[in-house]
Protein backbone atom coordinates (compact mmCIF):
# COMPACT_ATOMS: atom_id res chain seq x y z
CA UNK A 1 0.00 0.00 0.00
CA UNK A 2 1.20 3.49 -0.86
CA UNK A 3 -0.01 6.74 0.65
CA UNK A 4 0.59 9.93 -1.31
CA UNK A 5 0.44 13.46 0.08
CA UNK A 6 0.70 16.48 -2.18
CA UNK A 7 1.83 19.91 -1.03
CA UNK A 8 2.88 23.26 -2.42
CA UNK A 9 -0.33 24.47 -3.99
CA UNK A 10 -1.37 28.08 -3.39
CA UNK A 11 -2.62 31.27 -5.01
CA UNK A 12 -0.16 32.81 -7.46
CA UNK A 13 -0.22 35.37 -10.26
CA UNK A 14 0.04 34.65 -13.95
CA UNK A 15 3.66 34.23 -14.96
CA UNK A 16 4.76 32.99 -11.54
CA UNK A 17 6.41 29.68 -10.76
CA UNK A 18 5.42 27.04 -8.26
CA UNK A 19 6.77 23.65 -7.23
CA UNK A 20 4.48 20.89 -6.06
CA UNK A 21 5.73 17.96 -4.02
CA UNK A 22 4.29 14.50 -3.57
CA UNK A 23 5.58 12.53 -0.59
CA UNK A 24 5.01 8.81 -0.47
CA UNK A 25 4.81 6.61 2.57
CA UNK A 26 3.95 3.03 3.31
CA UNK A 27 6.24 1.67 0.64
CA UNK A 28 9.16 2.97 -1.34
CA UNK A 29 8.52 4.35 -4.80
CA UNK A 30 11.62 2.98 -6.41
CA UNK A 31 9.77 0.70 -8.81
CA UNK A 32 6.68 2.81 -9.46
CA UNK A 33 6.03 5.07 -12.39
CA UNK A 34 4.44 8.29 -11.20
CA UNK A 35 2.14 10.89 -12.65
CA UNK A 36 0.57 14.26 -12.03
CA UNK A 37 -3.01 14.97 -13.02
CA UNK A 38 -5.24 17.96 -12.51
CA UNK A 39 -8.93 18.67 -12.28
CA UNK A 40 -10.44 22.07 -12.84
CA UNK A 41 -13.85 22.93 -11.44
CA UNK A 42 -16.55 21.29 -13.53
CA UNK A 43 -14.08 19.38 -15.71
CA UNK A 44 -12.71 15.88 -15.85
CA UNK A 45 -9.39 14.96 -14.34
CA UNK A 46 -6.70 15.31 -16.98
CA UNK A 47 -3.15 14.14 -17.48
CA UNK A 48 -0.33 16.60 -16.82
CA UNK A 49 2.95 14.68 -16.64
CA UNK A 50 4.40 11.24 -16.00
CA UNK A 51 7.81 9.82 -15.18
CA UNK A 52 9.35 6.35 -15.20
CA UNK A 53 10.65 4.69 -12.05
CA UNK A 54 14.22 5.63 -12.95
CA UNK A 55 13.34 9.24 -13.65
CA UNK A 56 15.13 9.08 -16.98
CA UNK A 57 12.04 9.37 -19.17
CA UNK A 58 9.18 11.81 -18.90
CA UNK A 59 6.10 12.78 -20.88
CA UNK A 60 3.84 15.82 -20.77
CA UNK A 61 0.46 17.03 -21.90
CA UNK A 62 0.76 19.47 -24.79
CA UNK A 63 -0.79 22.21 -22.67
CA UNK A 64 2.10 22.17 -20.19
CA UNK A 65 5.02 21.08 -22.34
CA UNK A 66 8.02 23.41 -22.05
CA UNK A 67 6.53 25.02 -18.92
CA UNK A 68 6.25 22.14 -16.43
CA UNK A 69 8.91 19.65 -15.35
CA UNK A 70 8.31 16.42 -13.47
CA UNK A 71 11.15 14.90 -11.46
CA UNK A 72 11.66 12.45 -8.64
CA UNK A 73 14.02 11.70 -5.80
CA UNK A 74 13.62 8.03 -4.97
CA UNK A 75 15.91 8.35 -1.96
CA UNK A 76 13.41 10.82 -0.50
CA UNK A 77 10.36 8.98 -1.82
CA UNK A 78 9.20 12.22 -3.38
CA UNK A 79 8.01 13.36 -6.78
CA UNK A 80 7.98 16.99 -7.87
CA UNK A 81 6.20 19.13 -10.42
CA UNK A 82 7.97 22.38 -11.25
CA UNK A 83 5.52 24.75 -12.90
CA UNK A 84 6.78 27.86 -14.66
CA UNK A 85 5.01 30.61 -16.59
CA UNK A 86 1.72 29.74 -14.94
CA UNK A 87 -1.50 30.74 -16.65
CA UNK A 88 -5.03 31.18 -15.28
CA UNK A 89 -6.06 28.05 -17.19
CA UNK A 90 -3.62 26.06 -15.02
CA UNK A 91 -5.96 26.64 -12.08
CA UNK A 92 -7.02 23.23 -10.75
CA UNK A 93 -6.60 20.70 -8.01
CA UNK A 94 -3.38 18.82 -8.75
CA UNK A 95 -3.16 15.13 -7.92
CA UNK A 96 -0.18 12.86 -7.61
CA UNK A 97 -0.62 9.22 -8.62
CA UNK A 98 1.44 6.04 -8.59
CA UNK A 99 1.36 2.98 -10.78
CA UNK A 100 2.35 -0.49 -9.62
CA UNK A 101 4.73 -0.93 -12.55
CA UNK A 102 7.84 0.89 -13.79
CA UNK A 103 6.36 2.13 -17.08
CA UNK A 104 4.83 5.58 -17.31
CA UNK A 105 1.35 6.23 -18.67
CA UNK A 106 -0.83 9.26 -19.50
CA UNK A 107 -4.01 7.33 -18.68
CA UNK A 108 -5.51 7.89 -15.26
CA UNK A 109 -7.02 4.39 -15.35
CA UNK A 110 -3.51 2.96 -15.20
CA UNK A 111 -2.79 4.44 -11.77
CA UNK A 112 -3.54 2.57 -8.58
CA UNK A 113 -2.70 5.05 -5.82
CA UNK A 114 -3.84 8.66 -5.58
CA UNK A 115 -3.24 11.56 -3.25
CA UNK A 116 -5.90 13.93 -1.97
CA UNK A 117 -4.79 16.80 -4.18
CA UNK A 118 -3.47 20.32 -3.68
CA UNK A 119 -5.16 23.46 -5.00
CA UNK A 120 -3.33 25.69 -7.42
CA UNK A 121 -4.99 28.98 -8.30
CA UNK A 122 -3.51 31.33 -10.87
CA UNK A 123 -4.90 34.84 -10.98
CA UNK A 124 -4.71 37.01 -14.09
Amino acid sequence: QVQLVESGGRLVQAGDSLRLSCAASGRTLGRNAMGWFRQALGKEREFVATITWSGLTTSYADSVKDRFTISRDNAKNTVYLQMNSLKPEDTAVYYCAARTVVFMSPSRDQYTYWGQGTQVTVSS
